[in-house]
Protein backbone atom coordinates (compact mmCIF):
# COMPACT_ATOMS: atom_id res chain seq x y z
CA UNK A 1 0.00 0.00 0.00
CA UNK A 2 1.48 3.37 -1.14
CA UNK A 3 0.96 6.34 1.09
CA UNK A 4 -1.69 8.84 1.27
CA UNK A 5 -1.73 12.41 0.88
CA UNK A 6 -2.85 13.15 4.12
CA UNK A 7 -0.77 13.51 7.60
CA UNK A 8 -2.77 13.62 10.87
CA UNK A 9 -2.40 13.92 14.92
CA UNK A 10 -2.81 11.35 17.65
CA UNK A 11 -4.66 11.66 20.91
CA UNK A 12 -2.41 10.77 23.69
CA UNK A 13 0.52 8.72 24.00
CA UNK A 14 -0.58 5.56 22.77
CA UNK A 15 -2.49 4.57 19.58
CA UNK A 16 -5.86 3.62 20.09
CA UNK A 17 -7.91 0.90 18.48
CA UNK A 18 -9.20 3.89 16.58
CA UNK A 19 -6.67 5.23 15.39
CA UNK A 20 -4.81 1.63 14.22
CA UNK A 21 -7.46 1.55 11.48
CA UNK A 22 -7.42 5.42 10.78
CA UNK A 23 -3.65 5.38 9.65
CA UNK A 24 -4.38 2.27 7.61
CA UNK A 25 -6.71 4.47 5.54
CA UNK A 26 -5.01 5.09 2.17
CA UNK A 27 -5.65 8.78 2.05
CA UNK A 28 -2.68 8.49 5.21
CA UNK A 29 0.33 9.56 4.62
CA UNK A 30 2.21 10.00 8.17
CA UNK A 31 1.48 11.67 11.51
CA UNK A 32 2.57 15.04 13.26
CA UNK A 33 3.66 14.53 16.66
CA UNK A 34 2.55 17.13 19.47
CA UNK A 35 3.92 17.30 23.61
CA UNK A 36 0.72 15.57 24.40
CA UNK A 37 2.05 12.56 22.47
CA UNK A 38 5.63 13.01 24.13
CA UNK A 39 6.25 11.93 27.95
CA UNK A 40 9.68 10.54 27.70
CA UNK A 41 12.59 9.38 25.43
CA UNK A 42 11.50 5.29 25.76
CA UNK A 43 7.53 6.05 25.17
CA UNK A 44 8.10 7.90 22.03
CA UNK A 45 10.35 4.75 20.77
CA UNK A 46 7.46 2.81 21.22
CA UNK A 47 5.16 4.74 20.09
CA UNK A 48 7.32 5.72 16.65
CA UNK A 49 7.64 1.79 16.57
CA UNK A 50 3.98 1.02 16.67
CA UNK A 51 2.86 3.97 14.15
CA UNK A 52 6.43 2.04 11.52
CA UNK A 53 4.69 -0.66 11.89
CA UNK A 54 0.93 -0.04 10.61
CA UNK A 55 2.05 0.22 7.06
CA UNK A 56 4.82 -0.74 4.25
CA UNK A 57 6.11 1.36 3.26
CA UNK A 58 6.28 3.08 6.65
CA UNK A 59 3.99 6.01 7.48
CA UNK A 60 6.18 9.67 8.08
CA UNK A 61 6.61 10.60 11.29
CA UNK A 62 7.05 14.18 12.10
CA UNK A 63 7.32 16.91 14.73
CA UNK A 64 8.17 20.77 15.47
CA UNK A 65 11.43 20.52 16.76
CA UNK A 66 12.76 24.14 16.01
CA UNK A 67 14.17 24.60 19.45
CA UNK A 68 12.94 27.71 21.85
CA UNK A 69 9.36 28.42 22.03
CA UNK A 70 8.70 25.24 19.89
CA UNK A 71 9.96 21.63 21.33
CA UNK A 72 7.59 19.20 21.06
CA UNK A 73 9.41 16.74 23.05
CA UNK A 74 11.53 18.01 26.28
CA UNK A 75 11.72 15.62 28.80
CA UNK A 76 14.98 13.47 28.77
CA UNK A 77 16.50 14.89 25.28
CA UNK A 78 18.31 18.59 25.23
CA UNK A 79 16.49 21.87 25.00
CA UNK A 80 17.31 23.76 22.14
CA UNK A 81 18.16 27.23 22.12
CA UNK A 82 15.74 29.26 19.21
CA UNK A 83 17.20 29.98 15.76
CA UNK A 84 17.75 33.88 16.90
CA UNK A 85 20.75 32.76 18.86
CA UNK A 86 22.96 31.72 16.21
CA UNK A 87 21.77 35.34 14.41
CA UNK A 88 23.19 37.25 17.98
CA UNK A 89 26.08 34.69 17.86
CA UNK A 90 26.91 35.64 14.33
CA UNK A 91 27.04 39.48 14.95
CA UNK A 92 29.88 38.67 16.58
CA UNK A 93 31.68 35.18 15.92
CA UNK A 94 30.31 34.56 12.24
CA UNK A 95 32.06 31.23 11.22
CA UNK A 96 31.55 30.28 15.07
CA UNK A 97 27.67 30.55 14.25
CA UNK A 98 27.86 28.23 11.39
CA UNK A 99 29.23 25.81 13.00
CA UNK A 100 26.92 26.14 16.16
CA UNK A 101 23.84 26.28 14.13
CA UNK A 102 25.17 22.67 12.25
CA UNK A 103 26.20 21.23 15.25
CA UNK A 104 23.07 21.95 17.14
CA UNK A 105 21.02 20.86 13.98
CA UNK A 106 23.09 17.46 13.81
CA UNK A 107 21.85 17.12 18.09
CA UNK A 108 18.58 17.54 17.08
CA UNK A 109 17.91 15.44 14.48
CA UNK A 110 20.01 12.54 16.31
CA UNK A 111 18.01 12.76 19.30
CA UNK A 112 14.88 12.43 17.34
CA UNK A 113 16.11 10.20 15.09
CA UNK A 114 17.34 7.08 17.35
CA UNK A 115 13.63 7.63 18.61
CA UNK A 116 11.80 6.50 15.01
CA UNK A 117 11.02 10.32 14.28
CA UNK A 118 11.74 10.76 10.50
CA UNK A 119 12.09 14.79 10.93
CA UNK A 120 11.56 17.99 12.09
CA UNK A 121 9.36 20.88 10.40
CA UNK A 122 12.29 22.94 10.72
CA UNK A 123 14.36 25.23 9.91
CA UNK A 124 12.24 28.38 9.51
CA UNK A 125 13.35 30.45 6.46
CA UNK A 126 11.46 33.93 7.02
CA UNK A 127 13.33 36.89 7.80
CA UNK A 128 12.88 38.28 11.40
CA UNK A 129 11.35 41.85 10.32
CA UNK A 130 9.78 42.73 13.65
CA UNK A 131 6.52 42.49 12.87
CA UNK A 132 5.69 38.88 13.41
CA UNK A 133 5.09 37.90 16.82
CA UNK A 134 4.48 34.20 15.54
CA UNK A 135 7.93 34.18 14.03
CA UNK A 136 10.43 36.53 15.97
CA UNK A 137 12.85 34.44 17.93
CA UNK A 138 11.91 31.67 15.36
CA UNK A 139 13.66 33.50 12.75
CA UNK A 140 17.12 33.14 12.38
CA UNK A 141 18.51 36.44 11.63
CA UNK A 142 16.63 39.95 10.17
CA UNK A 143 19.20 39.41 6.89
CA UNK A 144 19.04 37.55 3.91
CA UNK A 145 22.87 36.23 4.20
CA UNK A 146 21.94 35.54 7.99
CA UNK A 147 19.03 33.53 7.76
CA UNK A 148 20.40 31.74 4.20
CA UNK A 149 24.34 31.12 5.75
CA UNK A 150 22.61 29.67 9.12
CA UNK A 151 19.73 27.43 8.31
CA UNK A 152 21.80 25.86 5.22
CA UNK A 153 24.48 25.16 8.23
CA UNK A 154 21.14 23.66 10.20
CA UNK A 155 19.59 21.49 7.44
CA UNK A 156 23.66 20.14 7.14
CA UNK A 157 23.56 19.06 10.40
CA UNK A 158 20.21 17.42 10.29
CA UNK A 159 21.40 15.63 7.37
CA UNK A 160 24.02 14.42 8.57
CA UNK A 161 22.23 12.48 11.58
CA UNK A 162 19.70 11.02 8.68
CA UNK A 163 17.19 13.83 9.08
CA UNK A 164 15.62 16.29 5.97
CA UNK A 165 14.63 18.76 6.71
CA UNK A 166 11.39 21.35 5.79
CA UNK A 167 12.03 25.26 5.30
CA UNK A 168 8.88 27.03 6.33
CA UNK A 169 7.33 28.94 5.07
CA UNK A 170 7.03 29.92 1.56
CA UNK A 171 7.33 32.62 0.33
CA UNK A 172 7.85 33.96 3.79
CA UNK A 173 5.98 34.87 6.77
CA UNK A 174 8.34 37.62 8.84
CA UNK A 175 6.07 40.79 6.97
CA UNK A 176 2.74 40.29 8.53
CA UNK A 177 1.46 40.72 12.14
CA UNK A 178 -1.87 38.79 12.16
CA UNK A 179 -1.70 35.26 13.55
CA UNK A 180 -2.47 32.94 10.60
CA UNK A 181 -3.45 30.33 13.28
CA UNK A 182 -6.84 32.84 13.78
CA UNK A 183 -6.96 34.84 10.75
CA UNK A 184 -5.27 34.95 7.26
CA UNK A 185 -3.17 37.61 7.47
CA UNK A 186 -2.29 40.01 4.07
CA UNK A 187 0.73 41.00 2.95
CA UNK A 188 0.69 43.80 0.54
CA UNK A 189 4.17 43.59 -1.21
CA UNK A 190 4.50 43.16 -4.51
CA UNK A 191 6.22 40.25 -5.60
CA UNK A 192 9.49 42.13 -7.12
CA UNK A 193 9.46 42.88 -3.68
CA UNK A 194 9.34 39.49 -1.97
CA UNK A 195 11.64 38.17 -5.02
CA UNK A 196 14.60 40.28 -3.86
CA UNK A 197 14.48 40.00 0.00
CA UNK A 198 12.16 36.99 1.48
CA UNK A 199 12.42 34.37 -1.37
CA UNK A 200 16.73 34.35 -1.27
CA UNK A 201 16.78 32.10 0.99
CA UNK A 202 14.43 29.41 -0.03
CA UNK A 203 16.53 30.10 -3.28
CA UNK A 204 19.78 29.27 -1.72
CA UNK A 205 18.26 26.24 0.09
CA UNK A 206 16.65 24.27 -2.79
CA UNK A 207 20.66 24.85 -4.85
CA UNK A 208 21.89 22.93 -1.59
CA UNK A 209 19.34 20.08 -1.62
CA UNK A 210 16.35 21.33 0.53
CA UNK A 211 14.19 18.13 0.80
CA UNK A 212 10.82 19.90 1.62
CA UNK A 213 9.09 23.21 1.80
CA UNK A 214 6.14 24.15 4.13
CA UNK A 215 4.25 27.65 2.28
CA UNK A 216 2.45 29.71 5.05
CA UNK A 217 -1.13 30.68 5.31
CA UNK A 218 -0.67 34.40 4.19
CA UNK A 219 -1.87 36.43 1.61
CA UNK A 220 -0.45 38.33 -0.63
CA UNK A 221 -3.14 40.53 -2.62
CA UNK A 222 -0.97 41.82 -4.93
CA UNK A 223 0.28 38.99 -6.58
CA UNK A 224 -2.26 36.11 -6.34
CA UNK A 225 -5.97 36.28 -5.35
CA UNK A 226 -5.23 33.38 -3.63
CA UNK A 227 -3.35 31.89 0.24
CA UNK A 228 -0.03 30.89 -0.96
CA UNK A 229 -0.57 27.34 0.30
CA UNK A 230 -3.63 27.10 -2.22
CA UNK A 231 -1.94 28.63 -4.50
CA UNK A 232 -0.85 27.46 -7.95
CA UNK A 233 0.97 30.27 -8.71
CA UNK A 234 3.11 30.40 -6.18
CA UNK A 235 3.58 27.15 -5.53
CA UNK A 236 3.76 25.38 -9.08
CA UNK A 237 5.20 28.45 -11.10
CA UNK A 238 7.22 30.34 -8.46
CA UNK A 239 8.50 27.33 -6.40
CA UNK A 240 8.38 24.57 -8.64
CA UNK A 241 9.13 26.66 -12.03
CA UNK A 242 11.32 29.53 -11.04
CA UNK A 243 13.05 28.18 -8.33
CA UNK A 244 13.53 24.61 -9.84
CA UNK A 245 12.30 22.95 -6.09
CA UNK A 246 11.43 18.87 -6.71
CA UNK A 247 11.02 18.12 -3.52
CA UNK A 248 8.22 17.55 -0.94
CA UNK A 249 5.41 20.65 -0.21
CA UNK A 250 3.74 20.35 2.78
CA UNK A 251 0.78 22.13 3.80
CA UNK A 252 0.15 23.63 7.02
CA UNK A 253 -2.02 22.85 8.84
CA UNK A 254 -5.49 23.52 7.28
CA UNK A 255 -7.52 23.46 10.22
CA UNK A 256 -6.06 26.80 11.09
CA UNK A 257 -8.35 30.11 11.30
CA UNK A 258 -6.03 31.32 7.90
CA UNK A 259 -6.82 27.89 6.33
CA UNK A 260 -10.24 28.39 6.27
CA UNK A 261 -10.20 31.04 2.82
CA UNK A 262 -10.27 27.17 1.15
CA UNK A 263 -13.40 26.23 2.23
CA UNK A 264 -14.95 23.20 3.72
CA UNK A 265 -12.49 20.75 4.79
CA UNK A 266 -12.96 18.47 2.15
CA UNK A 267 -12.83 21.59 -0.24
CA UNK A 268 -9.77 22.51 1.23
CA UNK A 269 -7.83 19.45 0.71
CA UNK A 270 -8.40 19.43 -3.05
CA UNK A 271 -7.75 23.29 -3.11
CA UNK A 272 -3.92 22.48 -1.71
CA UNK A 273 -3.46 19.49 -4.06
CA UNK A 274 -4.70 21.31 -6.89
CA UNK A 275 -1.97 24.02 -5.80
CA UNK A 276 0.73 21.81 -5.75
CA UNK A 277 0.91 20.62 -2.28
CA UNK A 278 1.85 16.99 -1.96
CA UNK A 279 1.09 16.16 1.85
CA UNK A 280 -1.85 17.73 3.87
CA UNK A 281 -1.23 18.61 7.52
CA UNK A 282 -5.26 18.64 9.07
CA UNK A 283 -4.57 18.65 13.23
CA UNK A 284 -6.78 18.87 16.02
CA UNK A 285 -10.12 18.38 14.61
CA UNK A 286 -10.32 14.43 14.19
CA UNK A 287 -14.04 15.24 12.34
CA UNK A 288 -12.24 17.01 9.84
CA UNK A 289 -9.35 14.69 9.44
CA UNK A 290 -12.17 12.23 8.72
CA UNK A 291 -13.72 14.12 6.08
CA UNK A 292 -10.29 14.62 4.14
CA UNK A 293 -9.40 11.16 4.34
CA UNK A 294 -12.83 9.47 3.27
CA UNK A 295 -12.40 12.51 0.73
CA UNK A 296 -9.40 11.27 -0.83
CA UNK A 297 -10.08 7.73 -0.62
CA UNK A 298 -8.44 7.40 -4.15
CA UNK A 299 -6.34 9.94 -4.88
CA UNK A 300 -2.93 8.81 -6.03
CA UNK A 301 -0.57 10.66 -7.70
CA UNK A 302 2.69 8.35 -8.36
CA UNK A 303 5.21 11.41 -8.16
CA UNK A 304 4.29 12.15 -4.81
CA UNK A 305 5.23 8.67 -3.98
CA UNK A 306 8.91 9.07 -5.15
CA UNK A 307 9.43 12.69 -3.75
CA UNK A 308 8.23 11.39 -0.03
CA UNK A 309 11.03 8.86 -0.25
CA UNK A 310 13.12 12.04 0.91
CA UNK A 311 11.57 12.27 3.98
CA UNK A 312 12.12 8.98 5.73
CA UNK A 313 14.52 8.85 8.56
CA UNK A 314 18.43 7.76 7.25
CA UNK A 315 21.11 6.74 9.14
CA UNK A 316 21.77 4.06 11.98
CA UNK A 317 22.51 6.10 14.69
CA UNK A 318 23.24 3.98 18.32
CA UNK A 319 20.24 5.14 20.71
CA UNK A 320 22.63 3.81 23.52
CA UNK A 321 25.69 5.21 22.79
CA UNK A 322 24.21 8.41 21.49
CA UNK A 323 25.70 10.41 24.45
CA UNK A 324 29.42 9.29 24.07
CA UNK A 325 29.32 10.31 20.58
CA UNK A 326 31.76 13.12 19.99
CA UNK A 327 29.07 14.93 17.81
CA UNK A 328 26.44 14.88 20.00
CA UNK A 329 28.56 16.18 23.00
CA UNK A 330 29.98 18.85 20.70
CA UNK A 331 26.20 19.96 20.47
CA UNK A 332 25.59 20.10 23.80
CA UNK A 333 28.51 22.44 24.50
CA UNK A 334 26.92 24.69 21.73
CA UNK A 335 23.74 24.59 23.40
CA UNK A 336 25.33 25.82 26.47
CA UNK A 337 27.67 28.15 25.19
CA UNK A 338 24.71 30.02 23.02
CA UNK A 339 23.01 30.30 26.77
CA UNK A 340 25.84 31.58 28.89
CA UNK A 341 26.17 34.11 26.06
CA UNK A 342 22.70 35.04 26.32
CA UNK A 343 23.23 35.23 30.42
CA UNK A 344 26.31 37.48 29.67
CA UNK A 345 24.22 40.16 26.99
CA UNK A 346 22.13 40.42 29.78
CA UNK A 347 24.10 40.69 32.57
CA UNK A 348 22.90 37.74 34.20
Amino acid sequence: MSLGPVMLDLAGLELTAEERELLRHPAVGGVILFSRNYRDPDQLAALTTAIHALREPCLLIGVDQEGGRVQRCREGLTRLPPAARFGQLARRHPQHARQAAEAVGWLMAAELRVLGVDFSFAPVLDLDRGVSGVIGDRAFADTINGVSDLARAWCEGARAAGMASVGKHFPGHGGVAADSHAELPSDDRRFEAIAMEDLVPFERLIRHGLEAVMPAHVLYPHVDARPAGFSPYWLKEILRGQLAFQGVIFSDDLNMGAAAAGGGYADRARAALDAGCDILLICNNRPAALEMVDALRHYDDPTIHLRCLRMHGRGGLDRAHLHLDPRWQQGVREVGALEEAVSLDLDL
